[in-house]
């Protein structure tokens, strides 16, 4: 699936300009960015849930795509088993299919012990894995997961991304939204969005080495339009040669992301 130079508008606000986006089959593809960057936004373009006013979209059909948003993705008045039952009638599979399938999956995201218990009742971590398992209740091509890790402790955020990584090796296209950088570094491409436009794109490692510039430690910055707070200190970016005496240490994906978010902003 791909999309390409993606525009969406609602009013007067852009909400995506220009975006471009692959997502290959058998690898994770993140989207990265804060709070109205575009990222649910884009997700809801892919599976036209919203009007595009530019670009295009080639995605796989609606039957074979699974989409988590960024709630639950379950019904909370319903057991699991019920949900189960209503999201595989909703894709037509065979009850032998289904009952497969359900076993398969809630087993491997821990859940089989509490399928007569209502989605409503589960813990945060036990209801996303249920979101999980709906959306790939139907074995899609292409699977949307909006920002399912967000909120979960660190425990149930590994056993998540465990299941969307066994999903990946199986051959799913999988694409997701995280506001969390070490969870982009799992993946095999990030795009990171600000403001609805792309700031970087590629593989974590190319996005890192290919980015300009150095990275220094100080406790007094003196480019403070590229400097930001680092535990007691700052981190500041300098574009070639560092002062003599400089700590440089290495660019993170965190650093390069902050980095080009600071220089849309002044205009460098």
């Amino acid at each position: 699936m791909s999309a390409h130079e993606l525009t969406v508008r609602f009013g007067h606000v852009l909400a995506l300009d220009a975006v471009s986006l692959q997502t290959p089959p058998g690898q994770i593809t993140a989207v990265v960015g804060g709070d109205g960057a575009g990222k649910t936004t884009l997700l809801e373009a892919l599976v036209d849930l919203v009007p595009i006013e530019a670009g295009s979209v080639d995605s796989p059909a609606r039957s074979t795509i699974g989409f988590m948003p960024a709630g639950a993705g379950s019904w909370s008045e319903l057991s699991v088993d019920e949900n189960v039952a209503f999201v595989g009638g909703s894709y037509g599979l065979a009850t032998d299919v289904l009952t497969t399938r359900a076993d398969d999956l809630l087993t491997r995201a821990g859940l089989s012990d509490v399928r007569d218990r209502l989605a409503g009742q589960l813990s945060g971590g036990m209801r996303k894995k249920l979101g999980f398992c709906l959306a790939m209740l139907h074995e899609p091509q292409l699977l949307i997961l909006d920002e399912p890790s967000t909120g979960l402790d660190p425990v149930s955020r590994v056993e998540l991304w465990r299941l969307i990584s066994e999903a990946a090796a199986r051959g799913t296209a999988v694409v997701l939204t995280t506001t969390y950088l070490d969870e982009a570094e799992r993946a095999g491409s990030v795009l990171v969005l600000e403001r609805g436009r792309a700031l970087l794109s590629g593989s974590p490692q190319d996005v890192v080495s290919s980015y300009p510039g150095v990275i220094v430690q100080t406790d007094s910055p003196t480019r403070p339009q590229f400097a930001w707070r680092h535990g007691t200190g700052y981190r500041e970016w300098w574009p070639d040669d560092p002062p003599k005496g400089s700590t440089t240490t290495a660019l993170t994906l965190e650093d390069v992301s902050i980095v080009a978010s600071l220089r849309q902003e002044v205009g460098s």
